[in-house]
């Protein structure tokens, strides 16, 4: 049964309440642009909250002390999801997806039925003495890594993810990339995700992309395929981050005073389907974050037979700012 979701447009309305930036659906309707679907092409499975990093800039409030985790009788209803559908890609995050006891399960089961499988890792879990397991298996059917790693420098990175994270993460590609990760001609995609540490934007992707390959290089010897430089989203964790420090209405304004409508053709909400922890449906990871289910109905995965309809509305607030400012997140 579908049920309209209790948030409804007024979740964008309470977000923004006492704050000077405009709605974000006004937004649209002053450039007269419908956000809408069109065909969906990816699935995101968020299989759980729990992680062992409790990161700065966490939209989820992501960490160790969350019990939400995609359960068995969840992973089978995805997976048959995914089997009747045959998405072209297959987009598998959290928290730290590799603690869900089912993950290999799922690996296991998707990598067949998609041509493209991807994995959000935060690197850190991966040298806790429990994974090596897990890369075999990512390497086997070959899925795609793709991997947070904010910055170059490493006080910056530890001050946002935790002390000793940025060694981590460090040997962490230097496994990576002793499997295959990230070097030429392997076929092994290792893709680096980077986020500023701060209330501020990012710089132009293709210039940090370059620093970050020449840096890594000289430094460690480590190779990867593509960096996204990518703005932090205002919710769950950053976002009372960003009120407590008094940077939540400067730092909203500066997203919005940098919408790009030529951003919003690419961004992900309109060719993706994600699917939260507990099987609800949503437009986005970030709209699972805030509550708003997929067009404002709020249904399980088991309710759906194929994929949401082209032409069917997604649900916005606020942060979808972080979407269409400069060149866009997708």
């Amino acid at each position: 049964m579908l049920e309209q979701s209790a948030s409804d447009n007024r979740g964008e309305r309470s977000a923004s309440e006492g704050l000077s930036v405009e709605p974000f659906i006004k937004m649209l309707a002053k450039h007269r642009i419908e956000l809408k679907r069109e065909r969906t092409h990816t699935l995101q499975l968020n299989v759980g909250f729990l992680c062992n990093q409790t990161c700065r800039h966490c939209h989820l409030d992501a960490g160790p002390g969350r019990r939400e985790n995609m359960d068995q009788a969840t992973v089978a209803s995805v997976i048959a999801y995914a089997e009747r559908n045959r998405f072209e890609v297959v987009d598998i995050t959290g928290g730290a997806p590799e603690l869900n006891p089912h993950i290999e399960m799922l690996i296991d089961r998707l990598a067949p039925v998609t041509p493209r499988l991807m994995l959000r890792s935060n690197l850190s879990v991966l040298t806790d003495g429990h994974h090596d397991g897990l890369i075999e298996r990512l390497k086997t059917h070959r899925v795609v890594i793709v991997a947070s790693f904010p910055a170059l420098n490493e006080t910056q990175v530890d001050s946002q993810r935790g002390k000793g994270i940025f060694a981590t993460s460090v040997a962490a590609l230097q496994k990576l990339n002793a499997q295959g990760y990230g070097c030429k001609d392997a076929g092994l995609e290792l893709n680096l995700v980077s986020n500023p540490t701060g209330a501020f934007l990012p710089p132009e992707q293709s210039q940090m992309e370059k620093r970050f390959r020449d840096v890594l290089q000289r430094k460690w010897g480590l190779a990867f395929n593509r960096l996204y430089n990518f703005a932090n989203v205002p919710l769950g964790r950053f976002r009372q981050w960003l009120a407590t420090s008094g940077n939540l209405s400067a730092y909203l304004n500066k997203l919005a005073n940098g919408f790009n409508p030529c951003a919003v053709p690419g961004v992900m909400c309109r060719t993706l389907v994600s699917v939260g922890w507990d099987g609800h449906l949503y437009d986005c990871d970030f709209n699972l974050s805030r509550g708003l289910f997929m067009g404002h109905q709020r249904m399980h995965v088991d309710e759906l037979a194929g994929p949401p309809q082209a032409g069917s509305p997604i649900a916005t607030a606020d942060h979808c700012y972080t979407c269409t400012a400069g060149a866009g997140f997708s």
